[in-house]
């Protein structure tokens, strides 16, 4: 509707959102604030450092998918 009403401004400002679309869809979809996304990352870490020395990647990725629940909050 912004590109199609004719408006130059608001026709630049929706073309130079429109790469970003998916992940602004996203964002509203699953509201993860920073604090969910920086607590599952330092819980990666600690897999990662226990994992040290393991050769097998797929059993590091199973580490860390049972190491969520599935549910975020």
């Amino acid at each position: 509707m912004a590109i199609s009403s004719g408006i130059e401004a608001l026709d630049r400002f929706a073309r130079k959102l429109a790469p970003y679309l998916e992940g602004i869809l996203c964002s509203a979809r699953h509201r993860l604030n920073t604090n969910v996304l920086v607590g599952m990352n330092n819980r990666i870490k600690v897999i990662k450092r226990m994992a040290y020395g393991w050769r097998d990647t797929a059993n590091f990725f199973l580490k860390i998918r049972a190491g969520f629940s599935g549910k975020v909050r």
